[in-house]
């Protein structure tokens, strides 16, 4: 019977989690324009640095200096973490920026597009469970257990990305 109700709070506690972070991404604070240097801007390129913060290499370098200690590599964890969240951050609201695009070039097209909605649905759930499994990583990551690969959310937001920049130029030119 404990065991049912741990299991039970656990999993109220992960759905919670998951609401949350689904709300988080989807909200529309920043409505911007749909146009193509905006789409330009939007880029991977932004978000590279990321993939090496918390690759191990620079843990490994501190290990092989004279004059290590332990808490050198505390102090470089949660560092890396806290720069690491803020990535996350950007790319969540950036994330959340093209979702909005892609909502409102549906909103605007000639033609409906539900297939467009259930894949939009798709990757904000997609993304908020991919945001929550590295914010547990993250925190496993800074007391020294594991590491955290986000290639999956890199993954998602360049997909939607693409979708963006497919549907925008024959938006253009139907309200052309």
């Amino acid at each position: 019977m404990p065991v049912l109700i741990v299991a039970l709070v656990l999993f109220t506690g992960m759905l919670l989690a998951v609401a949350v972070l689904f709300r988080k991404v989807s909200s529309s604070v920043n409505r911007l324009p749909v146009t193509s240097e905006w789409i330009e801007d939007l880029s991977l390129e932004h978000y590279r640095p990321m993939m090496r913060l918390l690759d191990g290499q620079d843990i490994a370098f501190l290990r092989a200096q004279p004059g290590f200690t332990p808490v050198m590599i505390a102090n470089l964890r949660v560092h890396r973490c806290r720069v690491f969240r803020a990535y996350l951050d950007c790319l969540s609201a950036d994330f959340s920026r093209v979702c909005t695009a892609l909502r409102l070039v549906m909103l605007h097209s000639m033609t409906d597009r539900p297939d467009l909605a259930s894949v939009l649905v798709h990757y904000r759930l997609m993304f908020a469970c991919g945001l929550l499994a590295i914010q547990v990583r993250l925190f496993l990551y800074r007391w020294g257990i594991g590491t955290v690969d986000a290639a999956s959310l890199m993954k998602l937001f360049d997909l939607i990305c693409v979708e963006l920049r497919s549907l925008v130029p024959m938006t253009q030119t139907a309200n052309a």
